[in-house]
């Protein structure tokens, strides 16, 4: 009976590391990215098997015209025109795919309104290919985001 006990704790206990370290890989890219025009930092999380990205960080916070906090006033549907950026899901439904790349999802450029197909590639531990396209990969943009490194908590 021991033994039984003993074998099936061992068995349990392998599954859990092995499940652990097969999602490993794939929660590389959560954390908080910087695109490389600066102009904002983006929280990538995952949620349930999938990968969002929130903007976290501004360097403009208000919006020069009107004083007040920026808001994502060239979305298209006019409801979400008085949602602030901050806050705001622009990476979405990212899955990973065992390649060191993350497919499947879409990025929101609160620039223009538009939204894009994307695949992001893990080139190195802290930096980011992202290329937003429309129809094929081939014709799109490619974006570098480079990782943050956060402060190490005071104790």
């Amino acid at each position: 009976m021991k033994k039984i006990i003993s074998l099936v704790s061992f068995v349990f206990v392998l599954l859990i590391s092995t499940s652990a370290f097969a999602q490993e890989p794939a929660d590389r890219l959560i954390g908080i990215w910087e695109p490389s025009h600066g102009k904002a930092k983006v929280k990538v999380e995952k949620i349930g098997s999938k990968y969002y990205g929130k903007i976290v960080w501004l360097r403009e916070v208000k919006d020069p015209e009107t004083g007040e906090a920026k808001v994502d006033k060239n979305n298209p549907d006019e409801k979400m025109r008085t949602k602030p950026l901050r806050g705001y899901r622009i990476l979405k439904d990212f899955q990973y795919t065992d390649k060191d790349e993350w497919t499947e999802g879409t990025i929101y450029d609160p620039e223009n309104g538009n939204t894009y197909n994307c695949i992001v590639k893990m080139t190195d531990e802290n930096t980011l290919d992202i290329r937003g396209y429309i129809g094929i990969a081939t014709f799109g943009r490619t974006d570098i985001w480079k990782r943050l490194k956060m402060p190490s908590k005071k104790k």
